[in-house]
């Protein structure tokens, strides 16, 4: 009978940290001196024990602790020097600074941007679509405060906000800031350096004056909804021609007023309405962008639905309900690597000719971690070697 085609000699755990070169995590900890006064439980050993409890779906340092014990003799493929006990991640976690973890990230993005880039979309619009969000990650304790009424027991629960930025042909996170689930959403908007080669789409959420006033002095395009209470006035009714989609029933440029320090100054915007027939709801969008077609602007903000996508994503497939350590720095650290794991599987993901649904995949990996196949030549065929072996059956049955 013939052997297994998947065998490997490096475990799907180890041929995942594979994708991670040496030198990224080298050069990270030594721009954020992470290493420093450090004997044994480096940046290195530090990460591959978080991604193990990424993809390994831990819940305490317990666990994690205890499962790495028992891979005695099976490190040295992903070349972990040193297996942390309960007490040494802990301290970890809370004295090794998170940043180290969000350049290791960055500088994967850049490497494997190529790999993760469609830009079909950008072909089409010829500028930049980036679509910015956030959301809220319930915590076991006050650490960060959250949002919401004070409990009569005056035990509260805790909250992180994580403003996200991604590119529209990306399927990870381009930015990330990190705060207390309080902070309203708008402050990312003094984040954001306009770019004119850029078009920002977000929900009314953000809807702020003075920083539409910045996109439009900067050229910077923008897309989002108009709240029910805002105040303008109708300068100009735009004609709708027929090529238009149907679903557009108003084009009009209208007037605001941004309210400054010494004097308030007007602003022109274009609000267009939409009825959506699949949804039966009527959609009013606001613009900077008089050039493109009306119903070009409700698809643009319909992109904006790939960051919702993305945050299920996220809590559905990696450990963000239970975290390791009680303080700001261990939870950071925390999701970076959920985010290195995720950014990990969508390049798995995108090397395959064959179709995976994300959470498959995870799953896979999740029951696979150690054993000794080839990941990516098994999911290619995943029953190459099962039919193989029925074949040979059938033909000495027959003979």
């Amino acid at each position: 009978m013939d052997k297994t085609t998947h065998f490997f000699g490096q475990s799907v755990f180890g041929q995942l940290i594979s994708l991670i070169d040496s030198s990224i995590i080298s050069q990270s900890a030594k721009k954020h001196c992470s290493d420093r006064y450090v004997k044994r439980f480096t940046t290195k050993d530090h990460l591959i024990s978080m991604l193990f409890c990424a993809f390994a779906k831990c819940t305490s340092l317990r666990e994690v602790a205890g499962a790495m014990l028992g891979l005695s003799g099976k490190t040295k493929h992903f070349k972990l020097e040193n297996i942390p006990y309960r007490s040494t991640l802990s301290d970890a976690n809370k004295r090794r600074h998170s940043d180290v973890f969000c350049s290791i990230y960055n500088n994967l993005l850049r490497k494997y941007g190529y790999l993760l880039s469609d830009s079909r979309i950008k072909d089409i619009i010829h500028r930049q679509i980036e679509i910015f969000d956030s959301t809220t990650i319930s915590l076991f304790k006050d650490i960060l405060h959250c949002v919401g009424r004070k409990p009569t027991s005056g035990k509260r629960k805790g909250g992180i906000k994580v403003h996200t930025v991604i590119n529209v042909d990306e399927a990870v996170p381009r930015m990330l800031w990190f705060t207390a689930a309080t902070t309203h959403d708008h402050i990312l908007l003094s984040k954001l350096r306009p770019d004119p080669n850029t078009i920002y789409v977000f929900d009314k959420g953000y809807n702020d004056y003075k920083a539409f006033k910045l996109f439009c002095d900067t050229g910077t395009g923008f897309v989002t909804r108009i709240k029910d209470s805002a105040v303008y006035e109708v300068c100009e009714k735009l004609e709708i021609e027929d090529h238009i989609h149907s679903g557009v029933l108003d084009d009009s440029i209208i007037e605001v007023t941004v309210k400054g320090d010494s004097k308030n100054s007007t602003l022109k915007l274009r609000k267009v309405v939409f009825y959506d027939r699949n949804l039966k709801r009527k959609f009013e969008f606001l613009t900077n962008l008089f050039e493109l077609r009306a119903d070009l602007i409700a698809a643009l903000y319909k992109l904006r639905w790939q960051i919702e996508l993305l945050f299920k994503q996220l809590k559905q497939n990696f450990p963000l309900r239970y975290f390791l350590g009680d303080n700001e720095n261990a939870i950071k650290i925390q999701i970076y690597c959920a985010l290195i794991a995720n950014l990990l599987m969508t390049v798995v993901q995108k090397m395959l000719k064959r179709k995976w649904a994300f959470s498959n995949l995870v799953s896979f990996c999740k029951i696979h971690l150690f054993n000794y196949i080839h990941l990516l030549r098994f999911l290619e065929h995943p029953d190459r070697d099962w039919r193989r072996e029925q074949n040979n059956l059938v033909q000495l049955t027959l003979f």
